[in-house]
């Protein structure tokens, strides 16, 4: 059952949402040995695909300290000739020893075929939004979630391609994804964001606002929280995760919480990276907005 913006359903705001950050090597020691308020990490899954050894260990030791979300970046569940079964494998190795809370990925193709062998392109690529590419997809998401024995968060793409007619809406397109695999959706506020900027002549705030305005709360599973680099009025903004969550990507999570309700939300950082303690802060901040939000729409509802 879908809700409108202006009415949540009741279980959405019981409880804040959990906050976390994504976790990078320079971080891994303070993460362990000291105390903080977040109430997840995110790691990126192909980091871990190695047997044994030091990071394999780190790794356990983080589970027993906090729940774990596993965000993929390789295996391009968009790819026509199909998840890779190697890559596949790794994953769902790693899965079963780790019992991750959340796992992710995002809606792009990465792999192909090259003088008869698969290739990776080392980058998420943008897909056609075509329901021949929605069928691969699905197909793909379906196999994983099957082998990995659990739902998948899937996350919306920043493009840097013109945007070209399609036979539908990147928004439909992810809905469709929901609808026939039953996974969840991990919104990148960022990403739309950027998008917005990059490929659209009106406001990028209103722009993100109205593409979060046709998402059902239901749908949702996680929000990403990042920022980026500023660039000169007309220039493409990249999504590059170097600089502190913006106002406008604050103002458009203020909006997120009220609309979807108490979702898990992470606060990505990958370039550029901070202290410990600033990352620290921007969770601080998301926790603060959350809870005000909350807090307001639960009393409205009364």
């Amino acid at each position: 059952m879908f809700h409108s913006a202006n009415n949540p359903p009741n279980h959405l705001l019981q409880t804040a949402p959990k906050i976390g950050v994504g976790l990078r090597h320079p971080h891994y020691q303070e993460a362990l040995g000291g105390t903080s308020a977040i109430d997840f990490v995110e790691l990126h899954t192909e980091n871990f695909f190695a047997a044994g050894g030091a990071t394999r260990q780190f790794l356990v030791q983080l589970a027993q300290r906090y729940p774990i979300s596993l965000h993929g970046t390789a295996a391009g569940l968009g790819s026509a000739i199909g998840v890779n079964p190697s890559y596949l494998n790794k994953w769902q190795q790693l899965v079963e020893q780790i019992n991750p809370w959340l796992l992710s990925e995002h809606a792009c193709f990465t792999w192909s075929h090259w003088n008869q062998k698969p290739v990776h392109a080392s980058d998420l690529l943008p897909l056609e939004l075509t329901e021949t590419n929605l069928q691969v997809m699905v197909n793909n998401i379906d196999l994983v979630q099957q082998r990995l024995g659990r739902p998948l968060l899937i996350e919306n793409l920043s493009s840097y391609l013109p945007p070209v007619p399609e036979e539908m809406s990147e928004v439909e397109f992810l809905l469709a994804l929901v609808d026939r695999t039953q996974c969840g959706l991990l919104l990148d506020l960022n990403n739309i964001l950027v998008n917005a900027h990059n490929f659209s002549d009106r406001p990028a705030l209103e722009v993100a606002k109205q593409w979060l305005a046709a998402v059902p709360a239901s749908a949702v599973g996680e929000i990403h929280l990042a920022g980026s680099t500023a660039v000169a009025p007309g220039e493409l903004l990249i999504d590059d995760h170097a600089q502190p969550v913006s106002e406008q990507g604050w103002q458009l999570y203020r909006y997120a919480i009220s609309r979807f309700g108490a979702k898990p939300t992470l606060v990505e950082w990958d370039n550029n990276l901070p202290q410990w303690q600033e990352l620290l802060q921007q969770a601080d901040r998301a926790r603060a907005i959350a809870n005000e939000v909350t807090v307001a729409v639960k009393g409205g509802s009364q």
